[in-house]
């Protein structure tokens, strides 16, 4: 009897061990929308090359942000400023490039100065003040997006700024954050790989080094993980200071691509890269999750989003898809990590 019930033991271990891994939902959701379009839309062009670009581009924009997303909800935080950080540093380099005649790379220099310091400005708000993250960068969001607005009429007397094109060193920029890969004579852009880059990075920082372990144990027990010599105040500032260089870095990939800026660029970002990392597997309470499952949450989003536009069923639709998308990824989270324990 007892041997019977090592080898069921045996059995149930490799099963345990892929249910605990957070990206399997989302990796099953993936195939079950690339399936259902496929056959929906596949004679409408989502099956072609050109078809994979426009949703590869769309997830790979809100990707770049989930990644950073996911480590700092995996670190027990969230971060609601990023929409406004995007809109706020794509109006930072076209006005600093444009109408104050910096040359790009030097806007670009300030752009990721300034990002940096709105991450430390929020992980500071949050350690010292003990508020939730979610409180703090509610309010941050609204301060970033105001001042930008503000700002940006006073200066330039309008919301939206162009003429990026013209100014020195925008080539090798456009090379670098709006290019195109061909691929079969289809450019599939730059941004793809941005995102897969980071995503890998990411990955690799969460399991191989000992700061991925400081993100889930300060996670899963901040007391904890302190206890036991995890700096978990600087880890917070950190994934901070990574979501604000996400948004940062999103923000100059739109601006090089349409050669201008809007304030209101990466509104409701923050929410959508939130959904599509629960969709990935992390959990809301922090301290479970990855990388891989926040780009394949990404990529979700880009299919839904682009399949419902091959089909011809109104864009409008696409909130109800996102909204279920969303409940049904919290019950089979759920589900797997019951399974798993």
């Amino acid at each position: 009897m007892r041997q019977r019930a090592d080898e069921r033991l045996r059995q149930r271990r490799p099963l345990r061990r892929l249910l605990a891994r957070p990206e399997l939902g989302a990796l099953g959701g993936a195939l079950v929308v690339w399936t259902f379009f496929a056959l929906v839309a596949g004679d409408r062009g989502f099956l072609s090359l050109r078809g994979a670009a426009t949703y590869l581009e769309v997830s790979a924009e809100l990707g770049i942000i989930a990644v950073a997303v996911a480590l700092l909800m995996i670190g027990g935080e969230f971060d609601l400023s990023v929409g406004s950080l995007i809109g706020a540093s794509g109006m930072l380099l076209t006005v600093l490039a444009v109408h104050f005649g910096w040359h790009l790379w030097a806007a670009l220099l300030a752009v990721m100065a300034f990002a940096v310091a709105a991450g430390l400005f929020n992980g500071y708000l949050v350690i010292r003040t003990g508020l939730p993250s979610f409180i703090v960068t509610l309010a941050t969001l609204f301060v970033f997006r105001g001042a930008t607005i503000g700002l940006t009429r006073q200066v330039t007397g309008r919301t939206q700024v162009g003429g990026l094109q013209e100014v020195s060193g925008f080539e090798v920029a456009r090379t670098l954050f709006a290019g195109d890969v061909m691929i079969m004579g289809v450019g599939f852009p730059v941004s793809i790989l941005w995102w897969l880059g980071l995503a890998a990075f990411a990955t690799w920082v969460l399991v191989r080094t000992p700061f991925g372990n400081w993100i889930f144990g300060t996670g899963g027990d901040a007391r904890a993980a302190s206890s036991v010599g995890v700096p978990t105040r600087r880890v917070k500032v950190i994934l901070f200071v990574g979501t604000a260089l996400a948004a940062a870095l999103v923000g100059v990939i739109q601006s090089v691509t349409f050669s201008g800026a809007d304030v209101l660029r990466g509104e409701l970002r923050e929410f959508y890269a939130i959904i599509v990392v629960v969709i990935g597997g992390t959990l809301l309470t922090g301290g479970y999750g990855s990388a891989i499952g926040a780009a394949i949450g990404a990529l979700i989003f880009g299919m839904v989003r682009q399949g419902i536009v091959f089909t011809g069923v109104d864009a409008d639709w696409f909130k109800v898809f996102l909204g279920g998308m969303l409940l049904v990824a919290v019950l089979v989270n759920h589900w797997v990590r019951r399974r798993a324990a």
